[in-house]
Parts: structure tokens; sequence; C-alpha cells
């Protein structure tokens, strides 16, 4: 808003002339004045000078600031979140877990982590010397010990189910350590609920025989029935039929392959290297162990094992980290 304001005049020979007496109108007219300029100070807009008042000038007065009004400034622009840091501090938290679970395991070094699962799975063939008569032309599933891969992985697994130790589960699950487990229906039908928790925990339950008999002396109807209804107790208690078996003992023949197929079995995983509380036994005579091998060892305890089950995998884990291996889930590369 601008108030403009009429200037007073000078005669024509630049004396001054008596300013005229004001007639009773004229206050009302600066009172008038007055009021506009205070509401035009009060909605913001802003004065012109009055020529009459001091600092004034004639026409057009020069703006002045009102003290009560600062500029507004615009609020500095948010930090835009940086993703790279936010994985890093994730990745450190992460890191500090897992080194805090390593010592209140015991371990002597923090378990390495397993790298992302092949995109492309490798391919998986009976190993030779495993073979039996027309492995190939029955297409029975494939026995093998090791994981074709170059990735220094290991794959960790547990057979029958007969200790249930729950701090055992504790130790796995606070070590983020994969691991995958064949159970007997005899040795679990206990304590179903343990298997149960272990499943929640991400671990695949599989196929070892109802009974863990030594199936090369059993008839080919008799080998069938210990598969596949340990097929049916896992599908009933767990949810889902097994695509695994290993055979107890690792023994096996022909017709043991054709049951286990006819059973929905896919791949029937042996190991390389077998782990107990106080030692390691190897198949290969070098006694070294290698990228892709399956280590296997037990569910027992002190009553037939010189320690626990979290002393086993202290054992495991500590020989596999010192000698560069991370544990990888066996299932990601099947």
């Amino acid at each position: 808003m601008r108030l403009v304001v009429q200037n007073d005049k000078s005669s024509p020979n630049g004396a001054s002339v008596r300013r005229r007496r004001r007639e009773p109108g004229h206050f009302r007219v600066r009172a008038a004045i007055a009021a506009l300029a205070a509401a035009a100070i009060a909605s913001g807009c802003t004065p012109v000078a009055d020529p009459g008042a001091p600092g004034g000038s004639h026409g057009a007065g020069t703006a002045r600031s009102t003290p009560s009004r600062q500029p507004l400034k615009a609020p500095p622009p948010a930090a835009t979140p940086d993703p790279h840091a936010k994985k890093f501090r994730s990745g450190r938290s992460a890191l500090a877990a897992r080194a805090a679970a390593a010592r209140r395991w015991g371990l002597a070094r923090i378990p390495l982590t397993p790298p992302p699962p092949p995109a492309t799975k490798p391919k998986i063939t009976t190993r030779e010397g495993f073979e039996v008569d027309g492995h190939e032309e029955l297409g029975l599933p494939p026995v093998f010990t090791t994981i074709p891969t170059r990735q220094r992985v290991v794959f960790l697994t547990i057979d029958d189910g007969a200790e249930k130790d729950p701090a055992f589960l504790r130790m796995m699950s606070d070590l983020q350590v994969p691991y995958t487990a064949f159970l007997s229906n005899y040795l679990i039908k206990d304590d179903y609920g343990y298997f149960e928790r272990m499943q929640r925990g991400g671990v695949a339950l599989n196929n070892h025989t109802l009974h863990h008999p030594y199936l090369p002396g059993l008839s080919y109807r008799r080998q069938q029935y210990e598969i596949c209804a340990m097929q049916d107790v896992i599908e009933e208690r767990y949810g889902k039929r097994p695509l695994l078996f290993r055979p107890p003992f690792g023994n096996y023949n022909r017709n043991s392959l054709r049951a286990a197929k006819s059973c929905g079995v896919k791949y029937v995983p042996l190991w390389n290297e077998e782990v107990f509380v106080d030692r390691w036994d190897y198949r290969e005579w070098d006694r070294k162990v290698r990228p892709g091998d399956i280590v296997l060892t037990h569910f027992r305890g002190r009553g037939d094992w010189k320690g626990t089950m979290p002393d086993m995998i202290r054992r495991f884990l500590n020989k596999v980290t010192a000698e560069g291996y991370a544990v990888a889930r066996l299932e990601d590369y099947l």
C-alpha cells in the first residue's frame, strides 16, 4: 500500500508564504492519514516516508523497513540420507553382534559369513565309485559327498535326533550358522516340538528312515516302507515332504535308491568329513577339508560323547574358520 501526501507550495518568487490557518477539517484529514498508515504497517505494506516528517523528502517517499517484521528465511534443505552410511552402520552392528556371540560361546574366532547362494545351481552328479547298476538309466537320485563349487564353504549336516539340547538351539541361533538335519522317527517322536523350533529357525528337516536300519539287509518293500513312512511323518509334523534322504550308516544298494526315488527323494547326500567332540574323521587320504565338503555330525551329548553338542560345534567352527571356510546352507546349492 502506498500513501500519497500532497506537498505545501512556495510562491513563484521563492519567498515562503505564510501557512494558511488550518481549517477545522484539516485535523480530521491528518488523523485519517495516520490511521491509514497504522493500518498499512499492521497489514505488512511498506509505508512511504511522510515529507513533512524529519528525514522525509518531497514527492514519493523512500521506503523504510518495519523493525517489528523481520524478513522470513526458508528453512535449510533436509539432509538426504546416505544409503551407504546406513548400510555401513548396519554391517558394523551385525559384525558386533556376531563378535559378541562368538565370545559368549567360547569360539576362537568370529565365524565367517557365507557368500550369497549361487544364481545358477551347480550340477550334482553321483560321485565316482558310489554308483549302483543302472544308476543313470533308471534316473536314480545322485549320491555325493561334496558340492562342486570354488567358494570356500562347507556344509554342516546333523543326523538322527537323539540329543535335544536347548543350548545347542540357542548357540546356532546366536551364531547364525546354517545346518541341515536328517531325522529318524524313533528318536524324535518323544519331542517333535524340539525340531519344530529348529525348523522355525530356518533349518531344513530331512529323511533318515523311521528306525535307522541297515538298509542293504532289507527287501525292496521293507526299505520303501522305512523311507516313505518317514516322508509321511515329516510332512504330517512339519508340513513339507523332504527332497533329501541319507541312508543310515551311509549304506545303501540299488533297491535303496529305487525306493527313495519312489518316495519323492531327489538327492542322497553323504559326507566327506565327520566331526565329534574330541576329533575329526576324514574320507580322503590327505585328511584335508576342501571347498564344498559336506560335514557329518550327530545329535549326541554326554551320554555318548566326552562333551555336549555346543562343545562339538565349537570344535567344528574353530577348525573351519581358522582354515578360511564359511558354513553355507546345503539346500541353497541344490
